[in-house]
Parts: structure tokens; sequence; C-alpha cells
């Protein structure tokens, strides 16, 4: 029988947190092992609400998105990682969505995006979530991987501190495992498109992509994506 290990890398995200746990345990089901929170030595309460809700609350040995999830993947004990953004709620339907997927040969996958925004641009991005696109690989959507394809693969890059999910996906493709995209969508927070304007945010999104095949420094990127952004 498949199970589901979730795993959430988190920085100073106790605003949200609590919500994301609670909402992730009513819809699981049977179907989740376990919810474990990575985190990076968030200076807030962000463990401690994690833990008071019923993850696994766990300090990373190492900062960074991609080295947090591989800390929360050696830890988990289902058959099945589902990493899932901070600030990021997937459909009710996920566990079975998951399952279903998985027992039809699909070994990863993803949803699409809806924004928790009425601005009529963001639909225009979220539109293009739907299809197989190297710039739909970021981690917004969400990302299921199949313990043995994960571990085969080596996981994420820890080493990377930016395109972390577009590495691993475009990684796991390379093997010829089934990648599948379901219909639904996970909501999305637009925050990053509140605090900075929609051009801005595509026009650093643009640049970091070109920068990334190229083949620049993880060093470069990230310094480069904090100066074209002002988010967190």
């Amino acid at each position: 029988m498949q199970h589901i290990s979730i795993i959430i890398p988190t920085y100073n995200e106790a605003d949200g947190i609590g919500k994301l746990v609670q909402y992730l345990q009513e819809h699981g089901g049977s179907h989740v092992k376990e919810i474990i929170v990575s985190d990076g030595g968030s200076m807030d309460d962000t463990m401690s609400i994690a833990a008071a809700g019923g993850a696994f609350a766990t300090l990373s040995p190492h900062k960074g998105r991609a080295a947090q999830m591989n800390h929360g993947a050696s830890l988990a004990t289902g058959t099945v990682f589902y990493f899932v953004h901070a600030d990021t709620l997937p459909p009710i339907s996920y566990p079975s969505d998951i399952i279903a997927a998985i027992n039809d040969g699909y070994a990863f996958g993803r949803y699409r995006t809806k924004f928790d925004s009425n601005q009529k641009i963001l639909l225009f991005n979220a539109w293009f979530t739907r299809f197989d696109l190297f710039i739909c690989y970021g981690g917004d959507q969400t990302l299921f991987m199949d313990r043995k394809l994960f571990q085969q693969i080596g996981g994420f890059n820890g080493s990377m501190r930016i395109m972390e999910d577009y590495d691993i996906v475009t990684r796991a493709k390379s093997t010829g495992a089934r990648y599948k995209i379901f219909s639904a969508a996970a909501l999305v927070s637009a925050r990053k498109y509140e605090t900075n304007s929609w051009l801005r945010v595509q026009t650093a999104n643009y640049t970091i992509i070109r920068m990334y095949k190229k083949g620049a420094a993880q060093e470069e990127m990230a310094n480069r994506y904090k100066q074209l952004l002002n988010y967190r």
C-alpha cells in the first residue's frame, strides 16, 4: 500500500504554517503517513506552531530549500514524497490524486496553478501551467515523487540555492519516468506579485532562467534574484 510523506521546507513562515498543516491533516486521510516540516533556522515560531499542529518539525543542518527538502526526505518513511511550499494549498483531493497517479504508473508530477488573487494578468500565468513546459517546473505547483525515483536521481541538488525544482524535474524526466500534470490546481500565494509588479516578477524570472541555461553560478543567480525583487 502506498503512503505519502509530506515535506514542507520553511523559513519564517509562522503566519501560515499552522493553517497549512491543519489543512493537510484534515484532508490527508489514511494516505498521509506524516507531515515533516524541515526548517532553515526560522527566527519566528514556525517550528513550534508546526509541531503543535501535529507535524514533525526538524531543523535542517543546512539552510536552503533544496537542502531542507533533502533533509526532510531523509527522515520520511512513506513510499511517496510530496513537496509542498509553505504558502501553497493543494486541492482537497490531493491524497487520492497522488495515489491514483502512482498506481497508474506515474512516478512524479504536479498540479496546475491558481493564484489567491483576482488580478486578471495572473489568470494568464496560471493558464500556462497546464502545459509540460520548462517554465512550469517550479515548486509552487507542489511536486510528488515516488521514493524509488527520488533515490535513483539523488534527490534535490543540495548545493543549489535557486532553480532546484527545475533541476530535479529535468533530471527525473531524463530517466524516462512518467510525469503527471493534474487537471486540478494548487492555490498559490500571490504575495510575490503583490509586493512587486507582474512585469517585475516576469522580468526577474526570465533573467534567472536565462542565466541558469547559460550555466551561471548559483551565488550569482541568487544575488541577482534578490536585486531584482523585493521579496522575503
